[in-house]
Protein backbone atom coordinates (compact mmCIF):
# COMPACT_ATOMS: atom_id res chain seq x y z
CA UNK A 1 0.00 0.00 0.00
CA UNK A 2 1.03 3.32 -1.02
CA UNK A 3 1.80 6.48 2.13
CA UNK A 4 -0.39 9.45 0.73
CA UNK A 5 -0.02 12.99 2.52
CA UNK A 6 -2.88 15.01 4.04
CA UNK A 7 -3.27 18.32 5.11
CA UNK A 8 -5.65 19.49 8.26
CA UNK A 9 -6.29 22.77 8.24
CA UNK A 10 -5.89 22.99 12.36
CA UNK A 11 -2.89 20.44 13.13
CA UNK A 12 -0.82 20.58 9.61
CA UNK A 13 0.45 17.86 7.10
CA UNK A 14 0.25 14.06 8.43
CA UNK A 15 1.36 10.59 6.38
CA UNK A 16 -1.19 8.02 6.17
CA UNK A 17 -0.66 4.81 4.65
CA UNK A 18 -4.24 3.62 2.28
CA UNK A 19 -5.71 1.37 -0.84
CA UNK A 20 -5.14 2.84 -3.42
CA UNK A 21 -8.58 2.43 -4.39
CA UNK A 22 -9.29 4.82 -1.00
CA UNK A 23 -6.82 7.43 -2.25
CA UNK A 24 -8.70 10.02 -3.46
CA UNK A 25 -10.83 9.88 -0.11
CA UNK A 26 -10.51 12.52 3.13
CA UNK A 27 -8.54 10.96 6.14
CA UNK A 28 -9.33 11.57 9.57
CA UNK A 29 -6.28 13.85 11.08
CA UNK A 30 -4.79 11.14 13.81
CA UNK A 31 -4.13 14.71 16.27
CA UNK A 32 -7.73 16.31 16.13
CA UNK A 33 -10.21 13.67 14.03
CA UNK A 34 -11.55 16.23 11.75
CA UNK A 35 -11.41 14.35 8.14
CA UNK A 36 -8.38 16.45 5.57
CA UNK A 37 -8.37 16.23 2.27
CA UNK A 38 -5.69 15.07 0.19
CA UNK A 39 -2.69 16.82 -0.73
CA UNK A 40 1.00 17.19 -2.64
CA UNK A 41 3.46 18.42 0.09
CA UNK A 42 7.12 16.84 -1.03
CA UNK A 43 8.20 15.78 -4.43
CA UNK A 44 8.23 12.22 -5.22
CA UNK A 45 11.29 10.70 -4.14
CA UNK A 46 12.95 7.88 -6.54
CA UNK A 47 15.26 6.63 -3.79
CA UNK A 48 16.28 3.27 -5.23
CA UNK A 49 17.59 4.40 -8.61
CA UNK A 50 20.96 4.75 -8.70
CA UNK A 51 22.03 7.71 -11.77
CA UNK A 52 23.25 5.04 -14.16
CA UNK A 53 19.91 2.56 -14.08
CA UNK A 54 17.60 6.33 -14.31
CA UNK A 55 19.69 6.50 -17.53
CA UNK A 56 19.38 3.23 -18.65
CA UNK A 57 16.03 3.64 -18.38
CA UNK A 58 15.89 7.08 -20.08
CA UNK A 59 17.79 5.34 -23.48
CA UNK A 60 15.21 2.41 -23.02
CA UNK A 61 12.17 4.61 -23.25
CA UNK A 62 13.52 7.00 -26.01
CA UNK A 63 14.80 3.92 -28.21
CA UNK A 64 11.29 2.73 -27.85
CA UNK A 65 9.26 5.42 -29.61
CA UNK A 66 12.23 6.82 -31.96
CA UNK A 67 14.47 4.04 -32.84
CA UNK A 68 17.25 4.41 -35.60
CA UNK A 69 16.43 3.43 -38.64
CA UNK A 70 18.68 1.58 -40.97
CA UNK A 71 18.49 4.28 -43.61
CA UNK A 72 19.46 7.46 -41.41
CA UNK A 73 22.83 5.34 -39.69
CA UNK A 74 26.25 6.63 -42.17
CA UNK A 75 27.27 3.22 -43.77
CA UNK A 76 30.93 2.00 -42.38
CA UNK A 77 31.46 -0.17 -45.21
CA UNK A 78 30.77 0.70 -48.79
CA UNK A 79 31.96 -1.80 -50.91
CA UNK A 80 30.23 -5.13 -51.81
CA UNK A 81 30.24 -8.14 -49.84
CA UNK A 82 33.50 -10.40 -50.55
CA UNK A 83 35.72 -7.47 -51.50
CA UNK A 84 38.35 -8.38 -49.38
CA UNK A 85 38.82 -4.92 -48.29
CA UNK A 86 38.32 -5.28 -44.28
CA UNK A 87 40.16 -8.75 -44.46
CA UNK A 88 43.80 -9.08 -43.43
CA UNK A 89 44.29 -11.03 -47.14
CA UNK A 90 43.83 -8.80 -49.93
CA UNK A 91 42.35 -11.75 -51.72
CA UNK A 92 39.90 -13.65 -50.68
CA UNK A 93 40.70 -16.89 -52.76
CA UNK A 94 44.43 -18.69 -52.71
CA UNK A 95 45.21 -20.58 -55.18
CA UNK A 96 48.10 -23.12 -54.47
CA UNK A 97 50.86 -24.45 -56.68
CA UNK A 98 48.83 -28.03 -57.08
CA UNK A 99 45.42 -25.97 -57.71
CA UNK A 100 43.43 -26.26 -55.22
CA UNK A 101 41.90 -23.60 -53.45
CA UNK A 102 41.45 -22.22 -50.45
CA UNK A 103 39.39 -19.55 -48.50
CA UNK A 104 41.48 -18.35 -45.59
CA UNK A 105 39.30 -15.17 -45.16
CA UNK A 106 35.78 -17.37 -45.12
CA UNK A 107 34.03 -20.12 -42.97
CA UNK A 108 37.18 -22.95 -43.00
CA UNK A 109 34.63 -25.42 -41.70
CA UNK A 110 31.74 -25.42 -44.62
CA UNK A 111 32.50 -27.78 -47.94
CA UNK A 112 31.78 -25.61 -51.14
CA UNK A 113 29.75 -26.87 -53.29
Amino acid sequence: MPVYEYLCDTCGGFDALRPMARASEPHACPDCGEDAPRAMLSAPAFSGMSSATRTAHAINERSAHAPKESGKLEPTHRHGPGCGCGSASAKATRTHADGAKSFPSKRPWMISH
